[in-house]
Order: structure tokens, then sequence, then C-alpha cells
């Protein structure tokens, strides 16, 4: 009889990301198990397992410090890292030869950036953290999604000196970059942590949010972000799917059937709209009316002449000025908020494809599924099963 694969699992609990990633190795186990899991609950303190007297046999870890990184290469297990740092990455580390979990950074960001430009904003501004890959990945698909829209985003410069990144020192300094920076403005923070950051710092610069500064996050961590004040919007990751590839892996690194280091992915999957970034802002009055009334009403029957009556124009200026403000048709705005709203039906209930057609303002479900796979590239069904782990077999 095999012996149970007995797995070391460093991976914080306390952040949603890290909760999601655990899950999908549980659901794996489940599926393919059985499997004895070490794990140290709580945030990004690690204790490395006395491996021997363990009896371990591989391991998914966040990496967090050079000591706990050389205490598991020591282990010569079978090892999937999660998203490695600079200096774990370079050619001369140890660590870069491992297999390695990393979210879609690249995406997470070209969602955030089409987000905020979807608001009408003419200025933008990215916040990161230091020595975070997947903070500098951010950074760069934003700035180029932003760019290749016309305009040109602003980076907060991240202090040099170490005392000063410790918040009780660079929330000054942050709100200074703020106040300089012209207003209303779209904010992308490299995460949701760093997004709470940043809000508290436009409080103490004395800007409303999202009135005069609107911030997005990443992770999509719902009670770090429905705790915000206001509500923080974030881009979701597809965490539980990484994990359950992670661990998938992971077996066949530990059977022997991979001999070579592979990447996985985590992909980012929608923007989930909270008060932080509910805001429109267009030189155009008649058209951020427009827009407000198609976000408003979207679920019910509406037709373009409502629309441009709601806006006091006719319906000739409205499409000729919406298209120019926009970048899009009225009707492909329209199409696109009720697809939204279908997505998050799909994601948070238990809603028949006839009844998230109906809330979501499609006349009929085979329309949606129609618009559906244009647009995402699967069927309702499969969305909804993606969302929720259902697939992952």
């Amino acid at each position: 009889m095999a012996a149970i694969p007995r797995v070391a699992l460093l991976i914080e609990t306390s952040r949603e990301y890290g909760r999601d990633v655990l899950r999908g190795v549980m659901r794996y186990a489940r599926l393919h198990g059985p499997w004895a899991f070490y794990i140290t609950p709580g945030d990004f303190m690690q204790a490395v397992p006395k491996i021997k007297q363990w009896g371990g046999t591989g391991i998914i870890a966040r990496i967090e410090t050079p000591a706990v990184g050389k205490a598991l290469l020591a282990t010569k297990l079978p090892i999937v890292a999660m998203d490695l740092d600079v200096a774990q990455l370079e050619s001369g580390s140890l660590l870069s030869r491992c297999s390695e979990l990393s979210s879609d950074s690249s995406h997470a960001a070209e969602l955030a950036a089409e987000h905020l430009l979807e608001r009408g904003f003419r200025n933008y501004g990215f916040v990161g953290v230091a020595d975070r890959i997947w903070s500098q990945r951010r950074e760069a698909a934003f700035s180029a999604a932003i760019q290749k829209a016309g305009f040109a985003p602003c980076v907060y410069p991240l202090p040099r000196r170490k005392a000063d990144r410790q918040w009780d020192r660079e929330q000054a300094i942050l709100e200074d970059w703020l106040r300089g920076l012209p207003k209303p403005l779209g904010l992308m923070a490299c995460n949701d942590d760093r997004g709470r950051q940043v809000m508290e710092a436009c409080r103490g610069a004395g800007l409303q949010v999202p009135e005069q500064a609107a911030v997005v996050g990443v992770d999509n961590d719902v009670l770090l972000c429905e705790l915000a004040d206001p509500p923080l919007s974030s881009v979701a990751l597809d965490g539980e799917r990484g994990g359950f590839e992670a661990a998938a892996l992971l077996a066949g690194l530990m059977s022997r059937r991979i001999k070579k280091p592979r990447h996985i992915v985590a992909s980012a999957l929608r923007v989930v709209t909270r008060h932080s970034t509910d805001v429109t802002v267009l030189e155009d009055t008649e058209v951020a009316q427009a827009l407000r009334y198609i976000r408003e009403n979207a679920t019910q029957p509406l037709g373009i002449n409502e629309i441009a009556y709601a806006a006091a124009i006719s319906r000739r200026s409205l499409e000729i000025r919406f298209k120019k403000a926009m970048g899009r048709t009225v009707h492909g705005e329209l199409r696109r908020v009720r697809l939204d709203r279908a997505m998050q039906l799909l994601a948070e209930t238990h809603l028949s494809l006839a009844g998230i057609a109906a809330a979501s303002g499609f006349n009929t479900p085979s329309y949606l599924g129609q618009i559906f796979k244009q647009k995402t590239g699967m069927t309702p069904a499969q969305y909804r099963r993606t969302e929720r782990g259902e697939s992952l077999e």
C-alpha cells in the first residue's frame, strides 16, 4: 500500500487569495488523496517543519525570507513556490529552478485599467510595493494599458529608505504625492492591503473617494474590501484553480512523473465593483448622465431613445457624443453593463440561466449565452463552474 503524501503548506490563511489556494489544494487531495498536511495558520510568519521527523514528501510555500528559502531547499523535497520575488527569480538563485504558482498580474492590471477607463477619467496613478515582482508586473501592465488609451499614468515613487516604507512614516509621503496629482483621478493599488492604505492617504490628503480619487485593488479579499471606507473595488483572482493545479503539479513531482519545473498561473477573473470606483467622470455632462442612467436601469427593458431622453439630447447627438467620449456605442455600453451583472449573478447566486438572463436585462437565455461566449470564450455554465472551482477535475 502506497504511503500517504505528507505535504507542508506554508501559505498565509489571513488573506483571501491564500485561503483560495488552500481550498484548491484541499479539493485536489479529496479527489486524488488522501494527503496529510502540515500547516501553520496565520499571516506571513512561517515555521518550517522538521521534515525528517514529520516525514514530509512535498511542499507548497510562499517563501517570505532567505532563511525560509534556504531551509526548504535543504529538505531536497519537491517544491511549488508561490509568487517568487525579484531576488528569488534571479538566474543564480536556486529557488528560480523551483516550480512556481503565480497570479496573472498583467491581466489583473489590464482589467483594473479598463475598469477605470470606463469611468471616464483622464488622470491615472499606480501605487505599488517594493521588491515584489507581481507589483512590478502590475505596474508595467497598468501603465501600458493607460498609455495605449492615450493617457500618461503617474507611478508613485516608493521611498528609498526602508524606514520610510513603514506605514506610520510613509502615509505622509503618499499623501503629499496624492495632493500633487491632477484631479479627479483613477488609482490602481497593487493589492487590497495597499488599496486600503491608498484610501487612508486620500482621506489624509483631503480627497473624497470616489469623487476625486477612485481606487481599485487586486485579490478581492471580501472581508478587507467590505470593511474599507468606502468599500474597495478589486480584481478577483482564481486562486482556487491555481491551488488545485499546484497540488496536481506537486503530485507529479512527488511521484517523479514530472521531472522538470513548471509554471502555473492563477488567472485574473473580473473586477468586483464596490463604492470606491462607483463614479463617472466626463466633461460631457449629457454623456455622463446617459452612463448613469444605463447603470441604474440596465436590468430593465431599455432602448437608446429612452436613454437619450434621460440625457436630454437627441438620439443622434447621443450616439455621436457617446462614441467620442467612451470609445464605444451606447448599445455596446448597455450590453457590457448587463454582461457584468450576469457574471456577478453566475458567480454569487444559484439562479438558473433563465433567471440570470431576466435579472441582468437580456431578452432570452440563448442571447445571453451567445454574448457571453463572444466576450469570455466560455458558456455561462462553464464560467459558473470555473468561478466555484467545480470544473477543476
